[in-house]
């Protein structure tokens, strides 16, 4: 399995909500994305998904600043394909290959509010942005085929399309999204299908749905899954920072975020939003799951809490059912990063889930920018 962690180019906090009275907020500078970055470098995660929107540094910009920085780790780069041209998305890549080290994966993100779509000019439906996702997708790959790729479709057409040198190896490319739009672009054209924290039965049925769609089109996909992270050696210690989380959530910024998710044109959203509906009063909606995190903030909004055997034992579940990239992250984000890398990651390299850590020497530094 690949651990991947989340690079808080929004800036970070030890609470959900950074605005909240006495949120402890740290700004988002290069230095403290740096610490992060090296941090999850030096403990083995596999690499980091850089988020986008206009509450975010751009993800592009941000993490190759960090590739000279950091050693092996990769940069999972989030963006709106509607955005720019296709071959140019493609030329970035090929370049961004080539000055990291063969480091870039990438985030195809689709979906969005109409408020921060309009943002930038983007007025299209969903299914019409999903469709449009998929002839960007075309064309992002003949790019890169070393051979000049023509294309005319309903939204773009594009002659002899092509890159200076192919990327090498090619970034893979990961996706997420819950309606049947997104659902039957992920089995034509992507390499991982992204799902949310969900329980096990839950996310089961998607799981199901998706390899039959990716058979159809005679294809097979990775899956990868995204939580927040909770873990200490005890596991009272990881509920008591959650139950802390919690308390730190008013109760006018918990019915403003909900109000939101209600009115989501999100599939993703809708289902985060209700898990609140079936959880208890401790909001744990599956053993070591927890729906805390929902409450306020939007997209994933769940947490795997407890102590670290406990956290690796509801990692191997889900890879059980067919997970192999985990995408974490926690508050703040430079410490949950040491708390999970030495507590967790080891007992699943003893349980042979993960590969034994391999760093290298200081001389080791691969990069194009020396």
């Amino acid at each position: 399995m690949n651990i991947h962690w989340f690079l808080p180019t929004g800036g970070d906090s030890r609470d959900v909500l950074p605005d909240e009275p006495g949120a402890h907020w740290r700004a988002p500078s290069l230095d403290y994305l740096a610490q992060v970055a090296t941090a999850c470098d030096q403990l083995g995660y596999e690499g980091m998904l850089t988020p986008c929107g206009t509450m975010c540094e751009d993800a592009w910009l941000s993490t190759i600043a960090l590739a000279s920085l950091t050693r092996r780790i990769k940069f999972l780069v989030a963006f709106r394909p509607g955005f720019l041209s296709p071959t140019l998305a493609a030329q970035m890549a090929s370049t961004y290959q080539r000055l990291s080290g063969g480091r870039l994966l990438i985030n195809i993100v689709t979906g969005a509010e109409p408020r921060e779509l309009n943002r930038f000019g983007d007025w299209l439906d969903k299914d019409t942005r999903y469709a449009r996702t998929g002839e960007f997708l075309r064309i992002v790959r003949g790019a890169w085929s070393g051979e000049p790729f023509d294309f005319e479709g309903d939204f773009y057409n594009v002659a002899a399309a092509t890159t200076r040198q192919a990327p090498d190896p090619l970034p893979a490319i990961y996706f997420g999204g819950a309606s049947p739009a997104a659902e039957e672009i992920a089995a034509q054209h992507v390499d991982v299908y992204l799902a949310w924290g969900e329980p096990p039965d839950m996310v089961s049925e998607r799981l199901d749905r998706m390899r039959a769609r990716a058979a159809q089109a005679g294809r097979v996909l990775r899956y990868g899954i995204r939580f927040h992270v909770i873990t200490r050696p005890d596991a009272s210690d990881a509920w008591a920072v959650a139950d802390d989380m919690l308390a730190h959530m008013s109760p006018e910024a918990i019915a403003s975020a909900q109000a939101d998710f209600a009115a989501t044109m999100s599939e993703g959203q809708r289902r985060m939003a209700q898990l609140h509906a079936q959880a208890g009063s401790r909001l744990e909606i599956h053993p070591n799951v927890w729906a805390g995190i929902g409450l306020v903030r939007g997209g994933a909004g769940t947490a795997l809490v407890g102590s670290h055997a406990q956290v690796a034992d509801r990692i191997a579940e889900y890879h059980a059912l067919g997970f192999e990239d985990f995408i974490l992250s926690g508050y703040p984000h430079l410490e949950e990063a040491y708390w999970f890398g030495e507590g967790v990651m080891p007992i699943l390299r003893d349980r042979g889930l993960l590969a034994p850590l391999s760093i290298g020497s200081d001389d080791a530094l691969v990069s194009s920018f020396r």
